[in-house]
């Protein structure tokens, strides 16, 4: 059974969004003095929306080679003077935020509860980092080889001009959250966003640069991956990239060659269990707020749901209940519950993952169709069940408002079916007993497992790492992870007195066992 959400269409750009604001923006792509251009169109409507400069390999060079100059230099500011800038990019996020929103659902069709989120993200991070960058990068001691002899210390160093690739999805939260603290550290960025939500990126770059960043110390570049590619992880030091695990692969093996370090948020298979106690009316809250964020196209989201027996019919009651009533619109403000997507080419994917396992026999609770009657791109929240192995959705990941949903009789059998992926990004579990939930959270394959939630209660932690297992990834976000990643780790020992080599007046013999009787002591002792 089918149904179609209720819906409102408003075409118009907000105001704030002038022809001659977007061209201001589109100035801060580093490009030559006659670019060629490339156009952008909103998803709400399908007309345009950005001329952009598009950046040529040479480009990127050139930008590499004046990060690399600006970056000595701010690698030489105190922690404290980044500590200002940073707070006060901060300030300026948030008193300008209805910009931010405006530009964000303008380029990514998402709902402005959706993009308000972004706005949140980055606040959080950025008031983390700058609060948290002096205690993460000063130098540290450890313990020596020879206790009281040996005074060693850790220090770290910025790696130098740091490549971030950031995805059209979450244009905010992705561009600036990955490029504060790798300029934290004291590192130069050299970014490509995505060109269809460019505009977002360069916003937030020009607040950066009002809040007191020197200015070639992050910079943009805009063109394909296939053009501009190659000069990205020819110039960079390190390779920060969130996109698909294909091309994830791709800059692994290249990082690789060059033998720099690289962190890469890749795709996933999302599952979400109930479990048997679980509150039905929470849980199917919780599973839409779980499945639908941006039209589905969030790497944590969930796309797969295992319901245990005791639950499932109540629970897949409440849950398509609340979906039908899901309120889909292109408005610039808070009153509808879901957006458009982003590009044809996620609606082609959506819809061919759909009609596939429609035609193979799983059934449509939910949903199931777009609607061109709200735009272009819009499709409505799906659920269904049936899904078998032999449809691609089972599977793949499809990056849309699309879940399928399981039922399971024992809790062993619904891990094991969770687990049944090579990804291993965000899980969900629900439950009322909180100690059980979290036993059954530590047994996914998972970088992040939220219990009673779907994924803002992990992602928003932001002093514990994030990041996924598997085909959805390797390195970490957030956290301590998500800084020193960006630097050298550098380890100074000083040997006072008396070493490993034994005094002049005592033989090689003699002395080895006398540092075996001290080992002893120190073992007897309980020193590590």
């Amino acid at each position: 059974m089918t149904t179609t959400n209720t819906g409102h269409v408003e075409a118009a750009l907000p105001t704030s969004l002038t022809p001659a604001r977007l061209a201001r923006l589109a100035t801060l792509v580093t490009a030559g003095a006659r670019p060629q251009r490339v156009a952008t169109t909103s998803p709400y409507t399908g007309a345009p929306l950005a001329d952009l400069p598009v950046s040529t390999p040479d480009d990127v060079e050139d930008a590499f080679a004046r990060a690399r100059t600006a970056q000595a230099g701010w690698a030489a500011t105190p922690v404290a003077d980044r500590k200002r800038i940073m707070l006060r990019f901060h300030d300026l996020v948030l008193q300008r935020q209805e910009e931010a929103l405006d530009l964000m659902q303008a380029e990514s069709g998402k709902t402005r509860r959706d993009a308000f989120l972004e706005v949140s993200d980055i606040a959080i991070t950025t008031r983390y980092y700058a609060r948290s960058a002096r205690r993460l990068l000063s130098p540290k001691r450890r313990k020596g080889a020879i206790p009281v002899l040996t005074h060693t210390t850790e220090l770290h160093h910025p790696k130098g001009v740091v490549t971030v690739i950031s995805p059209w999805n979450y244009p905010l939260s992705m561009a600036a959250g990955d490029a504060v603290p790798a300029l934290m550290a004291g590192n130069a960025v050299v970014q490509k966003p995505d060109t269809q939500t460019a505009l977002t990126a360069l916003w937030a770059l020009a607040l950066m640069r009002e809040a007191g960043l020197p200015t070639d110390v992050w910079q943009m570049v805009v063109g394909r991956g296939s053009s501009i590619g190659d000069a990205l992880m020819a110039g960079g030091d390190y390779m920060m990239f969130t996109g698909s695990t294909t091309s994830g692969r791709r800059i692994a093996r290249d990082a690789g060659e060059r033998l720099i370090g690289a962190s890469l948020e890749l795709g996933g298979k999302n599952a979400m269990i109930v479990l048997a106690d679980a509150d039905v009316e929470k849980a199917a809250a919780g599973a839409v707020a779980a499945c639908f964020p941006s039209a589905g196209q969030l790497c944590v989201s969930i796309e797969r749901l295992y319901v245990a027996d005791e639950i499932h019919d109540a629970f897949v009651t409440a849950f398509v209940e609340r979906a039908r009533a899901m309120r889909l619109g292109a408005t610039y403000d808070f009153s509808v519950d879901m957006g458009s997507l982003t590009t044809p080419s996620q609606l082609e994917t959506v819809s061919s993952h759909v009609d596939d396992a429609v035609s193979k026999g799983a059934t449509v609770l939910a949903g199931g169709k777009a609607r061109p009657d709200l735009g272009p791109l819009f499709y409505e929240p799906t659920i269904l069940t049936g899904v078998t192995p032999q449809m691609t959705l089972f599977d793949h990941e499809t990056f849309g408002p699309v879940v399928s949903i399981y039922r399971y009789g024992s809790v062993d059998e619904a891990v094991a079916m969770a687990n049944a992926t090579p990804y291993g990004l965000n899980a969900s579990v629900w439950g009322r007993n909180g100690a059980e939930a979290r036993k059954v959270a530590g047994r996914l394959h998972a970088g992040t497992v939220n219990v009673n939630e779907a994924f803002a209660a992990a992602w928003g932690s932001i002093d514990a790492p994030m990041g996924g297992m598997g085909d959805s990834g390797l390195g970490r976000r957030h956290g301590a992870d998500g800084l020193l990643k960006y630097t050298e780790a550098q380890t100074v020992a000083h040997q006072r007195l008396q070493g490993f080599t034994p005094p002049r007046s005592v033989g090689h013999e003699q002395w080895a066992r006398s540092l075996t009787r001290a080992f002893k002591t120190l073992r007897a002792l309980g020193v590590r």
